[in-house]
């Protein structure tokens, strides 16, 4: 019987450490395909994909995975929580799915684990330490990372795995996994020499915050030295077209456009928006039509940049705090972006009850799922407008002409 490994990821871009953490994946687990279920055009990070996500798909599926799934957009520009959620919810439906792998900076899964069942099980001595942070006006990362660290009274063992971005969203899948009562087994691949933010090249080894940074600074070269020479490939091609977006600035006044068109009360209506932020982001558009200025005005000590962002994106896209508990109400559907030949054998065993997308036309002819069509009608506005970030070639109804990517 085939062993089938799922994978959650940005591939933001692809680069040589996915490759390294595929690798190491099928090694430690002997697994004969790769699920890769990925963010689309806009990301967890509160930012935009350099790419689109069908040339996510392609290097993707050159550099080792068999099958790609769009995790849909309300899901990928969500908190970590929601974001896990949704991708284990994706991975656990397919029903061919026997493990889960993700990058760690932690040594071992366990301390993760630990954290995790604290989290999902909530004692109420961790709460109470938790709401007595939050009313100090931590943001709510921070006053989270104070409460586990009196409560786990264990400084020396949990002190330093919190400050690790992928150990706290390897936190959150080990949250999902107990919280969805999965049977999904988790496995935890060591990040090695470049950790996530870093702006460092060591050896053949960048994070994508760094590779987007050499991209935004031309240095080409460098670039070429930290991925795949596929991916490299497509970020040349795409460069050339004019199709590509380095970051969310590129959506400078279409957001502040939007926020100086919304009501305060249609603000507060915003995920995430929350205790009077409302004002201070409408006041903050009325005040610059410049981006990052809007960002420094906005942001504090409890909230961080990042959640900004995703307010940002929010707005952009007209998501409110009703999509966003809808989404944690519903199993989504599978959006296949693209699979390798192995991949296309496991398209057949797919769980015949989840819900399935090869053709986005012939999908909505047949969906009776009103809120399938909510999730959907989102995902095609984040690609119409992504594409309004292009240099050239920007074009609306991507995701009815663009194919499978099949390789």
């Amino acid at each position: 019987m085939s062993k089938i490994v799922g994978i959650i990821a940005e591939y933001n871009p692809f680069h040589n450490g996915h490759v390294y953490h595929i690798q190491n994946t099928k090694e430690q687990t002997g697994a004969d395909c790769i699920v890769a279920v990925i963010t689309g055009n806009f990301t967890q990070r509160g930012n935009s994909s350099v790419v689109n996500k069908w040339e996510k798909t392609k290097m993707a599926i050159a550099g080792g995975a068999d099958l790609v799934i769009e995790l849909p957009t309300i899901y990928s520009i969500s908190s970590a929580e929601n974001f896990a959620d949704g991708a284990v919810k994706v991975l656990d439906s397919l029903g061919i799915v026997d493990t889960i792998s993700f990058g760690m900076e932690a040594e071992d899964l366990s301390s993760l684990n630990n954290i995790a069942t604290v989290l999902y099980s909530e004692p109420p001595e961790y709460v109470s330490v938790l709401m007595h942070e939050l009313q100090k006006g931590e943001s709510f990362p921070k006053a989270r990372d104070n409460a586990l660290m009196m409560y786990l009274n264990d400084i020396k063992r949990y002190a330093n795995i919190l400050k690790g971005s992928n150990n706290i969203l390897a936190i959150e899948y080990l949250k999902a996994l107990k919280k969805q009562k999965s049977n999904l087994m988790p496995i935890g691949i060591k990040r090695e020499k470049v950790y996530y933010n870093s702006m460092k090249i060591i050896d053949e080894f960048a994070s994508a915050t760094g590779i987007r940074n050499l991209l935004l600074r031309n240095q080409v070269e460098e670039v070429r030295k930290v991925v795949p020479s596929t991916t490299f490939q497509i970020l040349m091609n795409n460069f050339r077209n004019g199709t590509y977006v380095l970051d969310l600035t590129a959506y400078n006044y279409e957001i502040i456009y939007k926020l100086r068109n919304m009501t305060v009360k249609e603000i507060s209506e915003l995920p995430d928006v929350a205790e009077g932020l409302e004002n201070l982001i409408k006041e903050a558009a009325g005040k610059t039509n410049n981006l990052i200025e809007l960002i420094s005005m906005i942001k504090s000590k409890r909230y961080t940049q990042t959640r900004i962002q995703r307010i940002l994106i929010y707005a952009m896209l007209g998501i409110t705090k009703k999509d966003m508990e809808l989404s944690k109400k519903i199993i989504p559907y599978i959006r296949v972006l693209g699979c390798s030949e192995n991949g296309k054998m496991l398209l057949s065993q797919i769980n015949p009850k989840v819900s399935v997308i090869t053709s986005l036309k012939r999908f909505e002819e047949d969906n009776r799922n009103q809120k399938f069509t909510k999730l959907l009608d989102i995902d095609k506005m984040a690609t119409d407008i992504y594409t309004l970030g292009y240099r050239k070639n920007s074009r609306t109804g991507l995701d009815y002409t663009t194919g499978l990517i099949l390789q």
